[in-house]
């Protein structure tokens, strides 16, 4: 399975030699389970925050507002839940290849807008659950069993940076929504994330 993840990297980057701009994302994600079980929890779920975290290549295609973009990327997805009497926390980390393409749209002056839609696979590499302070492992739990589908739409705006008489790249401020799944879970509890990201982003001219 990580295997399948590390030929995703190679391939792409191996075809992008001659991408136009390397970028740099961060930002934070806000994450809510969504566990659908015979058994329901006696406490609702609610949303967790965590960190996002992006870096790979990206290549304008044609006409020119439109790119192709893969990266490399982590994710954190957290939640929460508890009463009085007990409290529950899930901290995971996915690592993952993002295949996104994206539409640029001019505003006004030297500002853009941007449209972006992809699918994210990734796997879990860190996981634990707490439950009233005890601590339990969550990587080889069948909820979260092998790959993280996750397709995923951002918007965002962009404004280009420059150094005396050279454009050097441009700064991007965005919002996303993207839904996880795990396809090859196949035990009787189904188990989905709904995440909304607040990412900032650097892109540099490469070409």
């Amino acid at each position: 399975m990580r295997k399948l993840i590390l030929l995703s990297i190679f391939i792409p980057l191996a075809a992008s030699s001659y991408a136009q701009r390397a970028y740099f994302i961060t930002g934070s994600n806000f994450s809510r389970f969504n566990l659908n079980s015979s058994i329901p929890m006696s406490t609702p779920l609610q949303s967790g925050t965590g960190s996002n975290y992006e870096m790979g290549l990206s290549k304008d295609i044609k006409p020119k507002k439109l790119s192709y973009s893969f990266g490399v990327n982590l994710n954190e997805y957290n939640a929460l839940a508890g009463n009085f009497a007990n409290s529950y926390s899930w901290n995971t980390k996915f690592l993952g290849v993002n295949n996104s393409f994206e539409y640029s749209a001019n505003l006004f002056g030297s500002l853009r807008m941007i449209f972006q839609g992809g699918l994210n696979l990734s796997t879990m590499v860190y996981g634990k659950q707490v439950i009233n302070g005890a601590y339990f492992n969550l990587v080889n739990q069948k909820e979260f069993a092998g790959l993280n589908f996750t397709p995923h739409a951002h918007i965002g705006l962009s404004v280009p940076f420059s150094v005396p008489f050279q454009e050097v790249g441009f700064l991007s401020l965005g919002y996303g929504i993207n839904k996880s799944s795990f396809p090859m879970n196949l035990s009787e509890e189904k188990l989905s994330i709904t995440t909304s990201q607040i990412r900032f982003g650097i892109h540099f001219n490469i070409n």
